[in-house]
């Protein structure tokens, strides 16, 4: 069809120039028409604007008409070698339209004037006066067309090409030709564009028009909406009314092919390489800002319109954030910003007034402890870097295998649970060597973490001493790289992997049943309904896959415990973090000057939109003499600080024994890693020492014995005065590396933070993180 109509098009061209050197005849001449004259071309060669048209009005009209370039970028699916195609085909059709415009304009400027009044009787007779016009001088007088309307010639004639043609129907077949072609090509492209458009969801509710038909797909339903705003416009039936409009849009569009263009060439993406020969960016932005200009001169509030939208629609995909990858030059760009933000930031010395918590969480994979994300998001969120970590053991071939197919996924997992998070994982011989390398390698410059966050280890009594090994050794690893360390501690545990597996295995059996249940459907209904029944009987005793010993374990617990009443708790208590706090208060226990971290972290919470309604407490150590006088300097520094409180408690009696019941509570708990060397004989005693260097010894017990009253006595301070508070903060106690044994470090932790709400035990790298200073 496109062939057949380009054919009538060309012949209806031809047919106008070789109208014009066919001899004109008399009525012909009436209307202007008098083949080719020097004298009108030199007439009609410069401007005439009548009725309040402008150049850009005129332009606006005509502009239309040179807005097919695009039309094979439309259609570069259903080209062969569009990278090939689409430039010539573009480029070449370009040189042909003008060189077809410029000739239908030369040409019927050089033989027809503007003004013509039709009558065959207007000429001119021996005696009458010439007016100078170049139709005066071929023998027409059309002077009365310059105080009253005239029909025919250049300037009201809109079928003076018909006029000049040899045959005066094919030009208007050829007007039907370049009509139909053109709205052929607008009724298969546009649609076509709508439909990827609607196919990525980028804008809601246009799904309907993603639909395809038949086997090319072709989008029937965007056909019928292209057809509807067509005809809208027909209807309007004023052709200089409807060409500016679209000029307008046309022009918008331009505007930013050209300056997506030009941005892609800034952003200096490496997968931008237009491999057009003459191509430069600034051509591109000056096309643009063109573009633009030339909107607003021809119609300045149709052009605030068309950018209105356009802001729209930009406002709404920014909020939006659609999930759909583009490769767009705005990515490239947010790249290199932030690669030059970064290297930036390397100039840039550190100061006290500017520093932000840091954290490098301990996580695992995100989604498998979720509480403690949640309560370190809650500090770093738009004010520091967290970056969730994991450590891969084993295999270093299986490792690498899984490390690399999980990473997407849970850095996926941070974004849609809203967390502003990286993901980093590291394979490794042992845990401890992985945190290792996350400590020093981890960050970009001066954006790396400065502080560690990990889990309480609650089953440290129950693990292999190689794994309590390896946890304090995470943490003296960390102070020796200088972070500080944040040890956080709930009742239940942060680990809910065994609820992630039950919840998976779970999904698997409903949809082994549903497609069991659809299968038997297909056969026989009543007999597919008879088969569930006996299914749903037998599930327990079903051998459905390998899993079958695990499954049936699972489906037990599940349908006896209603998920199982620890788990229960252990998902309450893994979501706590995520809900609004109600009114109470985050109790700080400030017990040793870390540099500030163990004030400047709560108080960061209290800002945050779920903890605001909790007050501050502060508690520290003093002399019973001395406690109105502690209270005031304690209260001036924090002033100086600009850190609101609620309360400060001044608390005497840290350094009391504790009571027996507690003392005798801790001794029972570290009987099952002492050596008890006292009690054997010396060799016996140095070879035990040297096979479990981790148990502790006499004389460490005796030597720390003050330390440990310490630990116990101030759990019982906590158990009277925090125990219903929505959070503890607390100093962390630090063990003197090679002189505190591992086990007797951990019973500290634990008899420390037992039966507490919510606990983070904090210490600084003893780097100062407060000033009195703004």
């Amino acid at each position: 069809a496109q062939v057949i109509l380009l054919i009538v098009l060309l012949i209806a061209i031809a047919n106008f120039f070789i109208g014009t050197v066919i001899p004109t005849n008399t009525e012909k001449k009436a209307r202007g028409f008098f083949n080719y004259q020097a004298s009108i071309f030199a007439e009609n060669f410069g401007p005439d604007f009548r009725s309040g048209e402008g150049f850009f009005s005129v332009f606006a009209i005509f502009f239309p008409a040179a807005t097919g370039i695009l039309a094979g970028a439309n259609i570069s699916g259903d080209l062969k070698d569009p990278q090939s195609a689409i430039p010539q085909g573009t480029m070449l059709a370009i040189l042909i339209t003008t060189i077809a415009y410029i000739a239908v304009a030369i040409c019927a400027g050089s033989c027809v004037v503007r003004d013509a009044t039709g009558n065959v009787n207007d000429t001119i007779v021996p005696g009458m006066s010439c007016n100078g016009s170049s139709a005066c001088g071929l023998g027409y007088d059309f002077s009365r067309c310059a105080s009253q309307p005239c029909d025919y010639g250049l300037m009201n004639n809109f079928q003076v090409m018909s006029m000049v043609s040899g045959f005066g129907p094919l030009i208007t077949a050829g007007i039907f030709s370049a009509t139909l072609s053109s709205a052929l090509a607008s009724l298969v492209s546009a649609p076509k564009v709508f439909q990827a458009l609607c196919k990525d969801n980028v804008y809601k509710g246009l799904e309907f028009f993603a639909k395809g038909y038949g086997k090319n797909n072709e989008p029937i339903r965007g056909y019928v909406l292209t057809f509807v705003i067509a005809m809208a416009f027909i209807l309007i039936a004023e052709l200089n009314t409807i060409a500016p409009i679209i000029s307008n849009f046309f022009l918008a569009s331009y505007a930013l092919i050209n300056f997506s263009c030009f941005h892609a060439s800034y952003a200096k993406s490496p997968g931008w390489r237009p491999a057009f020969r003459y191509y430069n960016m600034w051509v591109s932005l000056f096309g643009a800002l063109l573009c633009c200009g030339v909107m607003f001169v021809i119609n300045w509030w149709a052009a605030l319109i068309t950018y209105a939208i356009e802001l729209f629609l930009y406002i709404y995909v920014t909020y939006k954030k659609p999930e759909v990858n583009w490769g767009s030059s705005t990515q490239a760009l947010y790249f290199v910003n932030a690669l030059d933000s970064a290297l930036a930031l390397t100039t840039v010395e550190d100061h006290v007034k500017n520093f932000r918590p840091q954290c490098l969480a301990l996580t695992g994979a995100p989604m498998v402890r979720p509480a403690l994300l949640d309560i370190t998001h809650t500090f770093t969120k738009n004010n520091g870097l967290c970056i969730c970590c994991e450590v891969y053991t084993g295999p270093r071939k299986l490792c690498v295998k899984e490390m690399n197919s999980g990473m997407e996924k849970k850095q996926a997992w941070l974004t849609k649970n809203k967390r502003k998070a990286f993901y980093a994982a590291v394979a490794a011989d042992s845990f401890r060597d992985g945190v290792k390398s996350l400590l020093q390698a981890s960050g970009l410059g001066r954006m790396k973490p400065n502080t560690l966050v990990i889990g309480f280890k609650k089953d440290w009594r129950s693990a292999p001493a190689t794994q309590v090994e390896n946890y304090v050794g995470i943490i003296h690893d960390a102070f020796d790289f200088e972070l500080g360390v944040i040890i956080i501690r709930i009742s239940q545990g942060f680990d809910i992997s065994q609820v992630l597996q039950v919840q998976e295995e779970l999904e698997k059996l409903e949809q082994e049943r549903l497609a069991l249940e659809a299968t038997i459907k297909e056969n026989d209904f009543e007999e597919g309904k008879r088969g569930i029944c006996g299914f749903f009987k037998k599930a327990s005793s079903l051998n459905i896959s390998k899993h079958e010993t695990k499954k049936e374990s699972t489906i037990n617990t599940i349908q006896s415990m209603h998920v199982g009443e620890f788990n229960q708790r252990l998902l309450e208590a893994s979501t706590q973090f995520k809900k609004k706090q109600g009114k109470g208060t985050i109790d700080i226990w400030w017990l040793f000057d870390d540099g500030g971290l163990t004030i400047l972290i709560p108080y960061i919470l209290t800002i945050r939109k779920k903890w605001k309604n909790c007050k501050l407490r502060i508690f520290t150590g003093g002399k019973v003499n001395r406690i109105e006088e502690e209270k005031l300097v304690m209260a001036s520094l924090l002033s100086k600080f600009r850190i609101k409180f609620a309360d400060i408690n001044i608390i005497c009696d840290i350094n009391i024994k504790p009571n027996k019941e507690s003392w005798k509570f801790f001794e029972e708990m570290i009987e099952p890693y002492r050596l008890h060397e006292s009690c054997k004989d010396i060799t016996t005693a140095e070879k035990l020492k040297r096979e479990t260097p981790w148990k502790i010894t006499d004389a460490e017990l005796e030597a720390f014995k003050e330390k440990s009253y310490r630990q116990v006595r101030l759990n019982e301070l906590l158990q009277e005065h925090s125990r219903a508070a929505n959070l503890i903060v607390l100093s962390l106690p630090v063990a003197r590396k090679g002189a505190v044994s591992d086990y007797l470090y951990m019973a500290w932790l634990e008899i420390l933070s037992k039966n507490l709400p919510p606990v983070l035990m904090v210490r600084g790298n003893h780097k100062n993180v407060l000033t009195f200073y703004s």
